[in-house]
């Protein structure tokens, strides 16, 4: 795996003429597992019940809640039809019981982790997700989360180099 052809790599802005090479090198496996777990976390080979038209949009979301555009552009190539909708920071899910309860826990959950309780996983049982959708919920918002982080320090790792 080239790791100047990494997700995060490249959103961060860092190429192979980076002071940063032989430093990413060294880190090249925690690059791949990285990258891994962006297929992984978007494209299972079994989705359950988050399609990755959906998990797309919410990646997308939580990237823009966390104002990385570079990111959100990415997820933005993953669309599928009707996904875009979940993209949508101002969209709360309408009349969707189960796009508005799966939204509000996203956005719970990326922006005011320590509010999410117990009531807010019933609430998306109640809304029809069933527990391993719930722990793929999850999964991905923990997965975008560290993603951001990951680019938010080579971005910072780059400007001091």
């Amino acid at each position: 795996m080239d790791i100047f052809e990494t997700v995060v790599t490249k959103v961060a802005g860092i190429t192979k003429s980076s002071p940063l090479k032989g430093a990413l090198a060294l880190r090249s496996d925690i690059l791949e597992l990285t990258e891994n777990s962006h297929d992984a976390s978007l494209q299972p080979s079994q989705p359950g019940g988050l399609n990755h038209a959906e998990r797309a949009g919410l990646a997308c979301r939580i990237a823009k809640w966390n104002n990385e555009p570079v990111l959100a552009r990415h997820y933005e190539t993953m669309f599928g039809v009707g996904s875009q909708s979940f993209a949508n920071t101002e969209f709360d899910g309408g009349d969707d019981d189960r796009a508005k309860a799966i939204l509000r826990h996203t956005d719970l959950v990326t922006l005011n982790p320590k509010e999410a309780t117990a009531d807010d996983i019933l609430a998306l049982r109640t809304a029809g997700l069933d527990d391993a959708d719930i722990v793929r919920l999850s999964e991905l918002i923990a997965f975008v989360s560290y993603q951001i982080r990951v680019i938010a320090g080579l971005r910072l790792m780059a400007e001091v180099a």
